[in-house]
């Protein structure tokens, strides 16, 4: 799910446009139905696709992400010894503002245009991403349309087809395959250029992302309530950016490895609970490919979402309208056709509506 960016520079590339075609919907006010024949490109590896090209490691990635990890465990363990109940919830409270910055941002708004926001709530969640330090928004939803118009293909930027590793964090260690950079040029990024949300963040990212990812979340708990100062920059800073980056980078890995596909069987995203419990809504991955215009990513409401719960709190506030949903029709018909099955799926389902 995250770009790749941290440690390139910002560039400005064409890429190709996603058309909502919105119907009229009973469902409620303010939300918008879309049918299953929406066309959003997705290509998916065949026996025509080229061999994998080598990857060639970055090593001064390599040793960046060897620092920070190392730095969040130590943060870790000073959490474990001295911080305080405060602290903790502090710690929790950081990364659900950090994984909507990313969820309700980044990906559903941004990326996918599943829903619209007013401007006080599209300040909000680019503060919130500059706080989750996954590049900026318009490099974020530039590589995230890539991987969805060339899933599972050598321009996949994390080809879960490479293994494990490379699509969960591997991919930000190497210099991006010639056919990421070649496919990603056709692909429309004109229209989240456009806000000006967009623009201000992309310009100020380096000072904004470092104030909101380490120096608001270090000094609040300092001043506020006397937290010791290591605990602070090493436990609020580093141990929370971390494991926030690991929730994020679980979409990319694990929810294309394990799990069931109730809706669409020939693709690797899966639905994956534990994905969707840490990151909040994500890992109903086969749902998410299948119907990714669908702000709401799944079938079964709020359960392991806590970011459909948000937006339509947001709609409720007057922040988010236009939210756009696959009809139940629509899903009904594609799990028949293409669905493998899943009884647990089915189950839950059933649970879920009773």
């Amino acid at each position: 799910m995250p770009s790749r960016g941290y440690f390139k520079s910002k560039q400005c590339v064409a890429y190709m446009s996603f058309r909502i075609h919105k119907v009229v919907s009973p469902m409620a006010p303010n939300v918008v139905s879309v049918p299953d024949d929406h066309a959003h490109g997705h290509s998916h590896g065949g026996a025509d696709e080229k061999p994998l090209e080598p990857v060639q490691i970055v090593w001064r990635n390599v040793l960046l992400f060897l620092g920070l990890h190392a730095a969040a465990l130590y943060g870790l363990g000073l959490i474990l010894m001295y911080a305080s109940l405060n602290s903790w919830l502090y710690g929790v409270l950081l990364c659900f503002l950090s994984g909507l910055g990313v969820t309700a941002g980044a990906h559903r708004l941004w990326t996918h245009r599943a829903y619209k926001a007013k401007l006080p709530l599209r300040i909000f969640l680019a503060f919130c991403n500059c706080m989750a330090l996954q590049n900026d928004l318009y490099e974020w939803a530039r590589d995230h349309r890539v991987h969805h118009k060339f899933a599972e293909t050598n321009a996949d930027p994390h080809n879960v087809n490479r293994g494990f590793f490379f699509a969960h964090m591997g991919w930000l260690m190497a210099r991006k395959p010639r056919d990421v950079i070649e496919k990603g040029k056709t692909v429309d990024i004109s229209d989240v250029w456009a806000d000006p949300v967009v623009r201000f963040q992309h310009r100020f990212y380096v000072p904004l992302s470092a104030l909101c990812c380490f120096v608001i979340p270090a000094a609040i708990p300092y001043y506020c309530w006397t937290e010791k100062w290591s605990v602070c920059v090493f436990g609020a800073g580093f141990f929370r950016y971390v494991i926030c980056l690991h929730f994020t980078w679980f979409v990319n890995s694990a929810a294309h490895l394990w799990g069931n596909k109730p809706y669409d069987k020939t693709i690797s995203a899966v639905e994956n609970k534990w994905v969707s419990a840490f990151a909040i809504g994500e890992g109903f991955h086969n749902y998410h490919h299948t119907f990714p215009w669908d702000y709401a990513t799944s079938e079964l409401g709020y359960k392991y979402n806590f970011t459909t719960f948000f937006i339509d709190c947001m709609a409720w506030l007057g922040q988010a309208y236009d939210l756009k949903t696959a009809s139940s029709e629509s899903v009904q018909q594609r799990k028949a056709r293409t669905g493998d099955g899943s009884y647990d799926h089915q189950e839950e389902l059933k649970n879920h509506k009773d």
